[in-house]
C-alpha cells in the first residue's frame, strides 16, 4: 500500500481531548456539584427530623434506583440516623447497658425468642436492613458494570481479529470490505471498556484498520469513495464543532464536543490532500471550545474560593451563638431565629471545593447541633424547675388546708398572708395545672377569711384609723401651696414619708385612695417620683431612646401575653384577700369582671400568636 494509505489521521492528536484520558473534566465536575447540593440539602433536610422520617426517605431513594443517588447519599443518610438516634435516647432518658438485657418469650410453637429492652431497637433494626438492601443494590450494580466491560473488552478483542483476519483473506475485495465497514459498525455501538484496557484497546485496533488499509488490495475507485464519504462524515463533525462555539452552556459544549472527538476516531481516513486541513480545521474548532471550558473552571474555582470564605464566616456567626450564655426563654427563642436566618443564608451559597466543602459544612453543621443541644438541656430543665414549682404550690396548698379551720384568726391570717407571699415568689407552673393548683390554694383561703369574717365582726379599727389619716394627708396636698422647686421637693418628700408611714386600710378603700393620692401628687408635684429609688435608677433620657423594640409582631404580642399573664396573676392572688373585709362583694364583682375581661385578652393573644407561627 502506498504512504497515502497510511497514516491515515494524525492519531496522536486525539488524546489529547480524550475525556477518559483526562485527570478531571468539566462532566465529572458537574456530576459532583450536582450529587454535593443533593447530599448537603438532604442532610439540612434531616437534621432535625425523626427516625422514622429518615427512614422513609432512605425507602424513597432505594425505590428510585437512582445508583449516583444512592452512592452518594447512603452514607449521609446512615450518619443522620444515627445522630437522631443518639438525640432520641437522651430526650427519653434511655441509657444503653453495659451488657445486653434481653427477655426470653415463648411462641406458640414453644421455641424461644429474644425480645429486647431497648425501645429503639425496632427501629434501628429497620434501618439495618435498609441499609443492608443498598449494599446488595450496589454490590450488584458494581459487578454488573464490571461484567459489562469485561464483555465489551472482549467483543473488541473479537472485532480486532476479525479485522486481522480479514487482511488475510483472498476473497472478493467487496465482500472484504463489506465485512470491513460492519465490523467498524460493531466497534463503534461496542461500549467502554475496563480503564486500564482502554489505551492499549484502541491503539491495538487502529494498527489492525491500518494494516487492512495496507495489505488489502483495494481499487482506487473504491478507496477514492471511501475516502470521500470519511471526509463527508469529518466535515460534518467539524461543523458540529463548530456550531458548538455559539452555545451558552459551556458544560454541554464540552461534553459535546467530546462525544464528537469519539465519532471522530472512529471514521477511516481522508485523501492526503484534504487529510492535514480538515484536521485543522477539527482542532480549531476544539481549541475554541477548550479555551472557553477552562476560563469556566478557572471562574468556577474562584468563586469556590468566594463561597468557602462565606461559608468559613456564617460558621464563625453560628459558633458564636452557640457559645452564647441564655437563661431565659425568649432569649433562646431570638437565638434560635438567628440560627435559623445562618442555615437560610447557608443554602443560598455555592460550593467550596471539593477538600473543603465537607470540612466547612460539618464544622457548621456542629455549631448547629452544640446550640440545639444545649436548647434541649434548657427546656429539660426548665420543665424540671416547673416540676418543682409544682410540686411547692401544692405544699403551700397542704398548709393552708391545714389552717382552713383555725379560730385563731390574729396568727392564722398573718400565716396565710405569709403563704400568699411565698405563692408569688414561687415560680410559674405549666398552664395545664395552674388553674386547678390556684383554685385549690385560693379555696383555703377563702374558706378562712369567710369564717373570720362571720366571727370576727368587721373591719380592723386599726385600719379604719389609717384610712382616716391618708384621707387627712390627700386633704393636706390638696392645700398645699407651691412655692419654689427646693421647698417643693421638700414638701413632696415629706407627704411621701408619711404617706408610707400610716400603713394598711380597708382593702375596698385601697384602690380609691391610691389613685387619688397619686394624682393630688402628680398635680402638685409634677417632677417629684412617688418613690425616689425608681427615679435613681430609672434610665435616662437618651439611653431610653436607645432602647431596641422588639424585633418583630410575634415578640411584641408574646411581650404583651406575658404582662397579661402578670395581671391576671395579681387579679387573682388579690381577690383571695377580699373576704378579710365586710361588704366586698361590690369590690369582689369587678375584680372579677376585670380577671374575666383579661383571660378573654389573653386568648385573643394566644390565637394571634399561633397564627403567626403557623
Amino acid at each position: 500500500m502506498s504512504e497515502e494509505m497510511k497514516n491515515t489521521a494524525p492519531t496522536g492528536q486525539f488524546e489529547e481531548v480524550d475525556n477518559q484520558t483526562l485527570p478531571e473534566t468539566t462532566m465529572e465536575f458537574v456530576e459532583e456539584q450536582e450529587t454535593e447540593t443533593l447530599v448537603e440539602e438532604l442532610l439540612m433536610n434531616l437534621s432535625e427530623q425523626s427516625l422514622n422520617e429518615i427512614l422513609r426517605v432512605f425507602e424513597e431513594v432505594l425505590e428510585r434506583g437512582n445508583q449516583q443517588e444512592m452512592y452518594r447519599c447512603a452514607d449521609p443518610i446512615k450518619a443522620s440516623f444515627y445522630k437522631a438516634l443518639k438525640r432520641e435516647k437522651i430526650a427519653a432518658g434511655y441509657v444503653e447497658p453495659a451488657a445486653p438485657v434481653d427477655e426470653t418469650v415463648l411462641e406458640e410453637d414453644g421455641q424461644a425468642e429474644e425480645v429486647s429492652n431497648n425501645p429503639f431497637a425496632e427501629v434501628e433494626r429497620g434501618f439495618k436492613e435498609l441499609y443492608a438492601r443498598y449494599k446488595t443494590l450496589r454490590s450488584n450494580f458494581v459487578q454488573a458494570q464490571e461484567q459489562q466491560k469485561e464483555n465489551n473488552l472482549a467483543a473488541k478483542l473479537q472485532i480486532i481479529e476479525e479485522i486481522k483476519q480479514l487482511s488475510e483473506k483472498q476473497e472478493d475485495i467487496n465482500q472484504t470490505f463489506n465485512e470491513f465497514r460492519a465490523l467498524q459498525a460493531r466497534w463503534r455501538e461496542t461500549g467502554p471498556v475496563p480503564q486500564a484496557r482502554v489505551k492499549d484497546v484502541y491503539e491495538t485496533y487502529q494498527h489492525h484498520v491500518e494494516m487492512f488499509y495496507d495489505y488489502v488490495k483495494i481499487n482506487n475507485e473504491l478507496r477514492d469513495l471511501d475516502f470521500k464519504k470519511n471526509l463527508a462524515s469529518k466535515i460534518q463533525l467539524c461543523e458540529q464543532a463548530e456550531a458548538l462555539a455559539a452555545e451558552e452552556n459551556v458544560i454541554s459544549a464540552f461534553n459535546r464536543l467530546q462525544k464528537l472527538h469519539e465519532e471522530w476516531k472512529e471514521f477511516g481516513p481522508v485523501d492526503r490532500e484534504s487529510r492535514e486541513s480538515i484536521w485543522n480545521r477539527f482542532k480549531a474548532a476544539t481549541s475554541v471550545i477548550n479555551k472557553k471550558h477552562q476560563q469556566y473552571f478557572e471562574k468556577a474555582k474562584e468563586e469556590q474560593k468566594a463561597n468557602f470564605v462565606a461559608k468559613s464566616g456564617l460558621c464563625e456567626r453560628a459558633e458564636a451563638i452557640a457559645e452564647r450564655e441564655i437563661n431565659e426563654a425568649a432569649a433562646w427563642n431570638k437565638a434560635s431565629k438567628e440560627l435559623e436566618n445562618l442555615q437560610k443564608e447557608w443554602k443560598t451559597i455555592g460550593f467550596a471545593s471539593k477538600k473543603d466543602n465537607q470540612k466547612v459544612y460539618e464544622r457548621f453543621r456542629a455549631a448547629c447541633d452544640k446550640f440545639f443541644d444545649r436548647k434541649r438541656e434548657f427546656y429539660n430543665d426548665f420543665k424540671d424547675q416547673m416540676t418543682r414549682n409544682y410540686e411547692q404550690k401544692v405544699a403551700l396548698c397542704e398548709q393552708a388546708e391545714a389552717l382552713m379551720g383555725s379560730t385563731d384568726w390574729k396568727a392564722t391570717t398573718e400565716e396565710l398572708i405569709r403563704l400568699q407571699q411565698l405563692w408569688k415568689e414561687s415560680g410559674p407552673v405549666s398552664r395545664k395545672k395552674s388553674d386547678q393548683v390556684w383554685k385549690r390554694f385560693r379555696a383555703a383561703c377563702d374558706h378562712f377569711f369567710d369564717n373570720k369574717e362571720k366571727n370576727y365582726g368587721g373591719v380592723d379599727p386599726k385600719l379604719v384609723e389609717n384610712l382616716q389619716a391618708k384621707t387627712q394627708l390627700i386633704e393636706e396636698a390638696k392645700a398645699y401651696v407651691n412655692v419654689d422647686e427646693q421647698t417643693d421637693f421638700q414638701a413632696a418628700r415629706e407627704f411621701f414619708n408619711r404617706w408610707n408611714a400610716i400603713g394598711f386600710v380597708p382593702i375596698r378603700e385601697k384602690n380609691r385612695l391610691t389613685a387619688e393620692y397619686k394624682a393630688v401628687m402628680a398635680e402638685k408635684f409634677p417632677n417629684f417620683s412617688l418613690d425616689p429609688r425608681a427615679r435613681r435608677n430609672a434610665p435616662r433620657k437618651e439611653n431610653r431612646s436607645r432602647q431596641v423594640a422588639p424585633r418583630s409582631e410575634r415578640e411584641i404580642l408574646i411581650q404583651q401575653f406575658r404582662t397579661k399573664e402578670s395581671e391576671l396573676a395579681t387579679y387573682e392572688n388579690n381577690i383571695g384577700f377580699f373576704a378579710m373585709s365586710r361588704n366586698a362583694d361590690a369590690l369582689i364583682a369587678q375584680l372579677q369582671e376585670k380577671i374575666n375581661r383579661t383571660r378573654i385578652e389573653l386568648q385573643e393573644l394566644e390565637e394571634r400568636i399561633k397564627s403567626l407561627e403557623n
